[in-house]
């Protein structure tokens, strides 16, 4: 027969668990996120639990369990390796019209624990149009069950997934392609109650649209309009309804670029004509992204922001090219620098002759057109001129491309290649590791 599913409130409300084992440190958390008041009956566990149990989040009965153990409990969860214990407490649960669940043998739990999970701060209700059909069919496919959330006093919503298919795998699997649609903005019934105001500045990350946070996708595809950069994962905004205004605010190096000034009127006008706006930026919008500029524009104008952090290039490029911007025993410290001016420069606050003594890494932003101007500085203040030096074009990108030089040699290096923005250079004993990861790629069968 079909199982009838339900949400159960277990806040402040007793549940036992008995057993210490995998399956308890499984359900345990979700268990607690429910504010369930958790009894552990086990005379071991493990190191989570134990963990949990010194910080007084569960009670722990360190013995085997006994009769009597389900006394006041709602819920009992059966998940000892010892198929009698578990009939026995099955037994007591059902004598007590306690609910139960047995980790070990589905067919004789009286409850089912669905495949299930969490998608916070998503638009409130989903179209069933969204939904696949294998899962709206019911039944023995797939029953699901979808409950929308709001704590009391938080402007903060989530939607509680629950499959169950009677194959755990496959339910499994059909939860994670609806959170996954719903995380990525992909399942939503856009402002179906209730709606958003204000801006979120949001980190697209460095390039590649796989990079940006789960948070900033799901805000992304709530946004009545989106400003965008240049080095913004523009592909990403194909997926929006038609109705969303994109504006592009991008700077473009030495080029056509809107006024900052500008960009903060755009997003404090539409936001205050009642839209949801979304800001989005190349890498993370604090990191020379002057994602701060535009946050205190907006609260300054009165109008609510979020910020959503973002991969930065700094770090990210180089990780993308294998290049560890620290590795032990090499460099233990990186320096993230914009070059936007150069060296000698009234307007940099860069302190070059530190740079030049260091034996950090360098992480150099904006930095190919001044490619030579910073070698020289650096050479004048110490730096080795063979010391190794990495530049990497189109981080993240398909068309992304590195080469390699020494610093005394860089520039011709970047000149002869053709090198243009956007681009991150990296100096430092680092950019040798980097060269033996990828040496060692090659024997490697490919993912």
């Amino acid at each position: 027969m079909d199982a009838y599913l339900l949400g159960l409130r277990l806040q402040n409300r007793r549940v036992v668990i008995v057993g210490g084992g995998a399956v308890a440190t499984r359900r345990i958390p979700a268990l607690l996120h429910a504010g369930a008041d958790i009894v552990l009956v086990s005379p071991s566990a493990t190191t989570s639990l134990e963990d949990l149990a010194a910080a007084g989040r569960i009670r722990w009965e360190r013995r085997r369990y006994a009769d009597g153990d389900l006394a006041g409990a709602w819920l009992a969860c059966a998940c000892t390796d010892d198929a009698a214990v578990n009939a026995a407490i099955s037994a007591a649960a059902e004598q007590q019209h306690v609910w139960s669940v047995r980790a070990d043998n589905a067919e004789a739990s009286a409850a089912w624990t669905p495949a299930s999970g969490r998608a916070d701060d998503i638009p409130a209700e989903v179209r069933a149009d969204d939904i696949p059909a294998e899962v709206r069919a019911g039944g023995r496919t797939g029953d699901v069950r979808a409950s929308d959330a709001q704590g009391a006093g938080t402007q903060r919503r989530s939607v509680q997934v629950g499959v169950l298919s009677g194959d755990p795998r496959r339910s499994a699997a059909i939860r994670d392609a609806i959170l996954t649609g719903l995380r990525t903005g992909q399942l939503s019934a856009r402002h179906a109650r209730g709606h958003r105001g204000g801006v979120a500045i949001i980190g697209g990350g460095p390039g590649d649209p796989g990079l940006i946070t789960v948070r900033g996708r799901q805000l992304l595809a709530e946004a009545d309009v989106v400003l965008t950069d240049r080095l913004a994962p523009t592909s990403l905004l194909d997926e929006l309804p038609a109705d969303v205004e994109i504006i592009d605010v991008s700077k473009i190096p030495y080029g056509r670029a809107m006024p900052q000034d500008q960009i903060n009127a755009t997003l404090i006008e539409r936001a205050r004509a009642g839209r949801f706006v979304a800001r989005l930026k190349g890498g993370d919008p604090f990191v020379f992204g002057r994602g701060a500029e535009e946050v205190l524009a907006c609260l300054r104008a009165g109008v609510p922001v979020t910020v959503v952090p973002g991969v930065t290039s700094a770090v990210g490029v180089p990780t993308s090219a294998w290049l560890p911007v620290t590795h032990r025993g090499v460099a233990q410290e990186f320096h993230v620098v914009s070059v936007h001016v150069p060296p000698g420069d009234d307007r940099s606050t860069v302190d070059w002759a530190l740079l030049g003594g260091s034996r950090g890494t360098l992480v150099l932003l904006m930095s190919v057109q001044r490619i030579g101007a910073v070698a020289a500085e650096l050479l004048r203040h110490g730096r080795n001129p063979d010391t190794p030096v990495s530049v990497i074009a189109d981080g993240t990108m398909p068309t992304q491309r590195t080469i390699s030089s020494s610093l005394e040699q860089v520039e011709g290096m970047v000149t002869r290649e053709g090198i243009r923005p956007p681009a991150i250079v990296v100096v430092g004993d680092v950019v040798d590791i980097a060269a033996e990861i990828t040496e060692l790629m090659r024997n490697v069968t490919a993912w």
